[in-house]
């Protein structure tokens, strides 16, 4: 499983919040649902975000085996 915990944690060490990321960055709000539900998100849409947080890969997605 697929979960975007690091994601939270990363924007909350960066101080940008979900506001930022919409109104700035233009992320849609969809996505920021999809993150908060762990839903599928684009590849692109992941590198759009580690180039916004400028971070790793790791640093908003995690694998995570099901039990």
């Amino acid at each position: 499983m697929i979960t975007y915990a690091p994601f939270w944690e990363t924007i909350q060490k960066k101080g940008v919040s979900t506001y930022v990321l919409i109104n700035t960055y233009h992320i849609s709000s969809s996505t920021i649902s999809r993150l908060k539900l762990n839903k599928n998100i684009s590849t692109r849409t992941l590198n759009d975000l580690c180039t916004i947080l400028d971070c790793n890969v790791e640093d908003v997605v995690k694998y995570v085996q099901d039990k």
